[in-house]
């Protein structure tokens, strides 16, 4: 009997193929795979011709889904050759590294310490903050320094991920470990029992009499495995007892090579799975097929690259590969050449490089009989059945709700997003298709969602029923009408019934407690939209309707008293929730609601008791709907800007007439001249102290508008023709010239004489 220890890094094609051709050459009676135990009964699906890396293994709680791990495995994994290898050829494969049972188990146990010894801190051990930890996060560093390279992932892709043959691969890594390691202890104490576990698995191998038994692992680990008699089996087990156990679930579930980067949060990471991937498949011609594929990218997007191209840039990544001594042109070498050739040195078209091929969205599969929650399954089957495939590549779906299948399509993305998995992101429609029939939403599939699925099965099998289950809960914990509101839209949006009833008596019944008018205004947004367009998903929207007749007649009654003794931010605040109303108004579209709602506005700008910016921002409101004439609007400006009226609340009305768009306002000359005389007679401090209100009333306006009012106050200026000459204005020739040598210098122009 004896023991062959492979120590592997978790992603890398030359070491895949390296421990490929050594299991051939040793023909194992066991495999042994570091990989959490828990996952022992899904190994077989690895073998299964519909499963298609890379994919994941996802462990979690059934009680606790948010507490889970996954372990991504690729085609140039060598976990996953080693497994395939003892699938394919009949050999006992096993995973032998600590349960997850156990590891979540302990940090439960820990969390309960920590709540106990809270008011306990701890002071660090001196000793144990050593170098220890930086050699065991990065060993791959100092092998990588002491060869001479800066960076370790070049030095491990030209000595590992390149190499051709695996012999003595596996003896170097074993003996570099050993002197990295010498006698130093594990990194913590999760990795102690992660040592014990697996020397324990050795152990059973052995007891169980395999002659040939290979031990993949990660390479840190190697020498804690290989001197398995140097560790007490009784001190393994007791090290090991102290640990709590809990109910956990093993699951396959597709994953994405943009998923295995360091840049997605991945420990393991690597930097060009893509790049890996033509190593595994294609490593005599790589360095070809790898230029053929951004020669092929570039011209998609239409760059000129002709074949030409192509053999320089080929040529050109084999020179520098020569000049700096290696074997053959690696990932490094084969970008400088294509940014220097295709790209013809360009930063733009490289990001695309990087992004589709060096990194690549590719996303795997895993058979129907993988382990899945009832969710899952029903998710699945609508996936198949609505042709809307899942893909980690943002895509464009537009929807016409006239139609059965695009409707089934909203209703599923809808319930999704109910459920908190955005799936689909609804975006602005464009300007041709407006309406209430259409829908647009953008599509991008998150590896999270596998987890948040199974954490949503608690509310129901289906998704109809976990997304009804889901709203039900929802309300009755909302408490805010404008909470209740928005939830009835979504529901209505995601035809759920069976919810709907409930959720009604919840808004009356939380209007009715409702003391502040700003929650109801808030709430009608929602209710609006609901009224005016349900009716396209075949809701029946008439108790809608009644309760937005109920909250626009308690608006009517309670907003004038709302309006009064209010300070700015008060202010403010209500004046959003006012905007929220108007905009249901129009939504609306109810000839009757707009002429109550105008009249309120009408009473309210007249009088003085509601805030000044309030009272500013009727009057705007009522130019808008064309319910004020000019004459009455002038009549209040003056009576606003008139010098009896403090400079604060003058500008804080002013700011709520300008709100908004500015080419209403352009038309208005008279009040354009009474909002220049009250700028003409305040003094400097008055003006310099109103000066950032003045900025903030015009901060709304666009470029063109701004433009548009320089040229206004030159249009007011302008002499009337039955005026005659310009010196009927007041102009002073002699003050105006004494102002010429300023501005020709600030604007670099000679000063003619004349």
């Amino acid at each position: 009997m004896s023991f062959h220890l492979f120590g592997i890094r978790h992603h890398g094609p030359g070491c895949a193929r390296s421990l490929r051709t050594a299991l051939q050459e040793l023909a194992p009676d066991l495999v042994l795979v570091e990989g959490p135990a828990d996952a022992q009964e899904i190994i077989p699906l690895l073998n299964h011709p519909h499963m298609l890396p890379p994919v994941a293994l996802l462990i979690y709680r059934p009680d606790q889904p948010r507490q889970a791990r996954y372990y991504p495995l690729s085609a140039f994994s060598p976990e996953w050759q080693a497994l395939r290898y003892a699938l394919q050829e009949g050999i006992a494969a096993r995973f032998i590294d600590l349960p997850l049972a156990l590891r979540f188990g302990s940090q439960a146990q820990e969390a309960e310490r920590e709540e106990e010894t809270s008011l306990s801190p701890c002071v660090p051990n001196e000793e144990e903050q050593e170098p220890t930890v930086e050699i065991a996060n990065d060993p791959l560093s100092l092998l990588s320094f002491a060869a001479g390279y800066p960076d370790h992932e070049l030095w491990w892709e030209q000595q590992i991920e390149q190499r051709q043959n695996a012999q003595g691969l596996f003896d170097g890594i074993r003996e570099a470990m050993r002197a990295l390691r010498d006698s130093r202890p594990p990194r913590n104490e999760e990795d102690a029992w992660r040592e014990a576990h697996m020397r324990q698995m050795l152990r059973r191998a052995r007891s169980e009499g395999f002659q040939r038994i290979a031990v993949i692992c990660g390479a840190w680990h190697l020498p804690a495995l290989e001197k398995l008699d140097a560790f007490s089996e009784a001190d393994d087990r007791g090290l090991l007892q102290s640990l709590k156990r809990v109910n956990v679930a093993a699951t396959w579930i597709p994953w994405s090579n943009d998923r295995l980067t360091y840049a997605s949060g991945y420990g393991a990471g690597i930097t060009a799975p893509g790049w890996y991937e033509l190593l595994w498949s294609a490593p005599a011609q790589a360095g070809l097929r790898w230029v053929i594929r951004a020669a092929e990218l570039l011209r998609q997007e239409g760059f000129d690259v002709s074949t030409a191209n192509v053999i320089e840039t080929v040529r050109l990544a084999e020179a520098l590969a020569a000049l700096r001594d290696a074997s053959a042109p690696g990932l490094v070498e084969l970008q400088e050449a294509i940014q220097s050739v295709l790209c013809r040195g360009e930063t733009v078209p490289m990001r695309l490089i990087e992004q589709r091929l060096v990194i690549g969205s590719r996303m795997g599969k895993v058979p129907p009989e993988t382990p899945a929650v009832p969710l899952q399954r029903d998710l699945e089957q609508q996936q198949r059945r609505l042709r809307l495939k899942p893909s980690p590549e943002v895509k464009e779906l537009e929807l016409d709700l006239r139609n059965e299948t695009d409707r089934a399509r909203s209703r599923l993305l809808h319930r999704l997003r109910l459920l908190g998995i955005p799936w689909g992101e609804p975006q602005a429609i464009a300007a041709s298709k407006r309406g209430t029939f259409h829908e647009r939403w953008k599509l991008q599939w998150q590896h999270e969602f596998a987890l948040l699925i199974i954490e949503a099965n608690v509310w129901g099998n289906t998704l109809e029923s976990a997304a009804t289950g889901f709203a039900l809960d929802a309300a009755e914990h909302y408490e805010q009408p404008a909470q209740l509101t928005e939830l009835l839209d979504q529901v209505l949006q995601a035809e759920l019934p069976a919810a709907l009833e409930r959720l009604l008596e919840r808004v009356h019944a939380s209007a009715a407690l409702a003391s502040d008018v700003r929650h109801l205004m808030d709430a009608m947004p929602a209710l609006a939209r609901v009224a005016r367009y349900g009716d396209v998903r075949g809701s029946d929207t008439q108790q809608v309707r009644t309760v937005v007749e109920a909250f626009f007649a308690r608006t009517l009654i309670s907003l004038p008293s709302a309006c009064l003794s209010l300070d700015e931010e008060a202010a403010r605040t209500l004046l959003t929730s006012i905007q929220h109303m108007d905009s249901s108004i129009l939504t609306l579209a109810d000839e009757d609601l707009h002429k109550e709602w105008c009249a309120l506005l009408e009473r309210l700008s007249e009088e003085e008791r509601p805030h000044p910016l309030l009272r500013g921002y009727f009057c705007r409101l009522l130019l808008d709907r064309q319910k004020m004439e000019t004459a009455t609007l002038s009549k209040l400006a003056r009576r606003q800007l008139s010098p009896a009226v403090p400079i604060e609340e003058a500008a804080l009305w002013l700011e709520g007439l300008l709100s908004g768009r500015g080419q209403r306002l352009l038309a208005l000359d008279e009040l354009w001249y009474v909002l220049d005389q009250w700028l003409q007679h305040l003094i400097t401090e008055q003006f310099m102290l109103l000066l950032p209100l003045l900025r903030r009333a015009f901060q709304g306006f666009t470029d063109a508008e701004r433009q548009a009012m320089g040229e206004k106050v030159r249009y007011l200026y302008r002499p009337r023709p039955e005026e005659g000459s310009c010196d009927t204005v007041g102009l002073d020739e002699k003050r105006a010239r004494l102002v010429l040598p300023i501005l020709s210098r600030l604007l670099e122009v000679p000063l003619h004489a004349d």
